[in-house]
């Protein structure tokens, strides 16, 4: 397997999430509110992070399926969050984009960074013509964010999810390798 392709932004750094990384992940991924909209519950137990930093090396060894960056601060290499590419159907060429931010680091535009950073790979690394996002109806931020990345709205999926003891719907979207190439 080739090394891991670190990305750089002005403020971040978009690297691989290694073992180390399991008690910041599970700081994150143990937040009820950082999960409210993530498509899953909570972590309950420091066990279940370190199991998420083995499904992420998967994903981009044998699975093949995506690949996911953990999102740090060049000032100080904490762990803020993780954004990446799933759900890789390599015949249609396409992916889903997934991502999630410590509740300290939200309202400062570092997602916004991060994508715009990981994109680009996804259109040229992985060849992919279609990247989907599937965003919670009540989770404002991301509804926002999505069309500042290009991403058009293609509608609702209705109870397509199941956590927090019930069915959830998404706004379905989605960008094409061509949109994204003439905005850039």
């Amino acid at each position: 397997m080739n090394d891991f392709p670190v990305l750089h932004t002005e403020r971040l750094i978009l690297r691989e999430i290694v073992d180390a990384d399991a008690q910041a992940l599970f700081a994150i991924h143990g937040c009820a509110e950082v999960m409210r909209y993530f498509g899953s519950d909570p972590l309950m137990e420091l066990a279940q992070a370190k199991a998420l930093v083995a499904t992420f090396s998967h994903w981009r060894g044998e699975g093949n399926s995506g690949i996911r960056w953990g999102i740090s601060q060049k000032s100080d290499g904490k762990l803020l969050g993780s954004c990446g590419f799933f759900r890789w159907n390599h015949a249609w060429r396409s992916a889903m984009v997934g991502y999630e931010l410590a509740q300290s680091a939200w309202g400062q535009g570092l997602m916004q960074e991060a994508l715009a950073a990981i994109l680009p790979y996804g259109f040229h690394a992985m060849n992919l013509n279609r990247i989907e996002a599937q965003i919670h109806p009540d989770n404002a931020a991301s509804l926002q964010l999505m069309p500042k990345l290009g991403f058009v709205h293609e509608g609702q999926l209705r109870e397509a999810g199941f956590w927090g003891g019930k069915f959830n719907d998404f706004v379905q979207f989605g960008v094409l390798r061509r949109e994204y190439l003439e905005q850039a």
